[in-house]
């Protein structure tokens, strides 16, 4: 019985992660009906950084701090900066175009590892950055301005915000041997505080809680953070990361069709050739994680 969870269970957990991740977006929506974008985002961090925190004990992590001051620069980042960018650009457009966007944050990666990391493009690695770029043009498009562009930059923003994280994480691992997990929770309460002290000097309704926010916020904080983060650092110890990858594949997916499905989101031509680029950029990139991995 182990054995086969262990050969089965991180693909189990790929889905529930796609499954979790895609319809947090159109969760996340409806929970900006109740609540200012930054007394969101604030509470979604504080209680998912508690759901993390909690996490540790329980899987036999240590609650101490590993290297605060990293730590801190990331939680500003990847938290903060990610969170502030992406409730915003939900409450500007719709959740399934958003998440396409943000989740074009593997090709911001490969080109921000090239410029500080040394990690140099190999050449089939320029068509899925060529493809999910041309796919941004055609979401972003240009050349009408009645679109929201607002929403779409910063979608942008917030994958480039991910994606910086992703490098400082990537350098703070080359000289420090810490645990993911405990350095995801110190993160998330790093990011906490500058969203929650934001969320106060900038402070304009109150919040409308009652059963249903309740349940959106524990959504939010126990599935879509908590969960998910161990989810996501189980497949990351057990599969290749090109494996693990393709959980950004299936979460915007999920996301345009419980979008669609819920509220209706409606995409036009431009868009959808935008978005199946965007698929096909980062299948390919996907894919080429796999040739590496059976060569090494």
């Amino acid at each position: 019985m182990e054995s086969k969870w262990h050969r089965w269970g991180p693909g189990v957990g790929l889905v529930i992660l796609s499954l979790t991740w895609g319809y947090s977006w159109v969760v996340a929506k409806q929970g900006l009906t109740f609540a200012d974008p930054l007394d969101f985002a604030a509470q979604r961090a504080v209680l998912g950084a508690l759901a993390l925190l909690a996490l540790l004990p329980l899987t036999g992590r240590s609650l101490r701090w590993q290297v605060p001051r990293a730590t801190l620069l990331i939680g500003l980042v990847q938290v903060a900066g990610f969170m502030l960018f992406q409730t915003w650009a939900l409450v500007e457009g719709g959740p399934g175009k958003t998440a396409v966007l943000i989740f074009t944050m593997p090709i911001w990666t490969l080109l921000l590892s090239a410029i500080f990391l040394r990690e140099p493009i190999r050449g089939a690695q320029w068509i899925a950055a060529a493809s999910t770029l041309l796919g941004l043009v055609l979401i972003i498009e240009p050349w009408d301005m009645h679109t929201s562009a607002l929403s779409k930059g910063l979608g942008i923003l917030a994958a480039l915000c991910w994606s910086v994280g992703t490098i400082l994480v990537k350098q703070l691992r080359r000289h420090h041997t810490v645990d993911l997990l405990n350095l995801t929770a110190w993160q998330m309460v790093a990011g906490a505080v500058p969203l929650v002290v934001a969320a106060l000097l900038a402070h304009q309704h109150d919040t409308r809680w009652n059963g249903e926010y309740l349940a959106i916020l524990g959504f939010m904080a126990i599935a879509s953070t908590a969960l998910c983060w161990w989810l996501w650092i189980y497949i990351l110890d057990r599969v290749p990361a090109w494996e693990a990858s393709l959980s950004v594949l299936g979460t915007p997916v999920v996301a345009i069709l419980s979008s669609r499905w819920v509220t209706g989101e409606r995409f036009h031509a431009p868009e959808v050739s935008g978005i199946l680029l965007i698929g096909a950029g980062l299948a390919f990139l996907a894919f080429l994680g796999w040739l590496n991995s059976k060569k090494s």
